[in-house]
This record gives structure tokens, sequence and C-alpha cells, in this order.
């Protein structure tokens, strides 16, 4: 699925993925193993320049990449591991007309651990354009077919708050997850906060999955 979205998806500029999917790439030799370690990694493409938090341990994967058309490597993206480390917080800096610019991808879990640790950063980022991700929180506030309110959910409205962000809210206003469970209804987890200055607060699509 990712290398198909990398593949025709040339005219996007940017894509966020949640959950990416891990494999191992190839052996590489070792000294402490006659066999070789195995290299794992996700998807990549020449086309696009790949930013993931690489694994510390064997239970460490990032469940967030983020893939940035190599037409935009003037603006110099960059990780940013020293602000913000933890496997499923990506945050990325770029330069434009000297000044810097920030984008977060988010996969919060059902215990809600990257919305604690959002919450514990004291470092204050100024000019985060887009926080996207799946939130895992049913809450009435975006989903017209869910009829309860979280108290997860205003903390992740003060946490997107803290760095100047709304919530956006697609002009079509479909579902963004579809189960293959019939039992289960499809439902609205993946959000999208954007800053509060854009003029695309009102103005975007959701394609159906």
């Amino acid at each position: 699925m990712v290398n198909t979205i990398l593949k025709v998806k040339t005219d996007f500029d940017i894509i966020f993925i949640q959950e990416p999917s891990w494999f191992i790439v190839y052996s590489v030799s070792s000294s402490m193993n006659s066999k070789g370690e195995s290299l794992i990694g996700v998807i990549n493409h020449l086309n696009w320049l790949t930013f993931i938090r690489n694994p510390e341990t064997m239970n460490d994967f990032s469940r967030v990449t983020i893939y940035i058309n190599i037409r935009l490597s003037f603006l110099c993206f960059s990780l940013c591991r020293n602000i913000i480390n933890f496997k499923d917080i990506l945050l990325v800096l770029f330069f434009n007309n000297n000044n810097i610019f920030w984008l977060i991808n988010v996969y919060s879990d059902l215990f809600y651990l990257a919305l604690k640790n959002l919450k514990d950063t004291k470092v204050n980022i100024w000019n985060l354009l887009i926080m996207m991700g799946d939130f895992n929180i049913y809450d009435s506030l975006w989903d017209l077919s869910y009829s309860h309110h979280s108290s997860i959910s205003d903390d992740l409205l003060i946490i997107a708050d803290s760095f100047n962000l709304d919530l956006f809210f697609s002009i079509n206003h479909v579902l963004t997850r579809y189960l293959d469970n019939k039992n289960d209804s499809n439902s609205v987890i993946d959000l999208i906060f954007l800053w509060s200055s854009s003029s695309e607060l009102d103005n975007h699509i959701i394609y159906p999955e």
C-alpha cells in the first residue's frame, strides 16, 4: 500500500503514515554473528525523503513515518529527536525564508501514551503548521455517529491549543477508519490539526479509504 502511494502520488508534497510495516531490508556482516545481522526498515523510494525514528530495541518500532517529496529538499527537513524522543511521535522541522516551521505525525495507542508525552513536553514549538495522526479517540466532537464525549479529547484539544493549532474539519465529513469486521462500526479517529492562521482551515477534502 505505502509503496503504491509513493509511486503514484508524485504530485503530493508530504505524506504522513501511521502504523507503517517494518521488514528485513537485508543482512549486514557482523563480528558477533557469522550469519550476519538483519537490517530492519520501512518502505523507501528514490523520489521521497523518509523520516522515521530508528528503533533502539526490538520492542521499540515507531508507528509513524513522514515522507517528503525530494523536490522540497531545498527546505532542509530534519528529524528532531532532541526535542521529542518518543517512538510514536515524529517531529520534523524545515526552513523557509529564514524561519523554522514544524510538522508532527502522531500515533496514540489505546493507552494514549503519545498524548501523555506531548502533554508533558515543556519545549515551546513555534510555527507548528500541522499535527496529524491516528489518535484512537472516539468522540461526538468529530464523529457525528458517536454520541459520547471523552475527557481524553479535552486533553488533545488543550495540547493542540498550546501549539496554536485548530481542529481541521473536512468539507465532505467522511469517516476515516473502515473496518473489515462487519460487527463493528466505521469511525473517525484520524485527525488533522492546522496552524490557527492557516487559510486552508475550512477548505479540504478527505478521500475515503
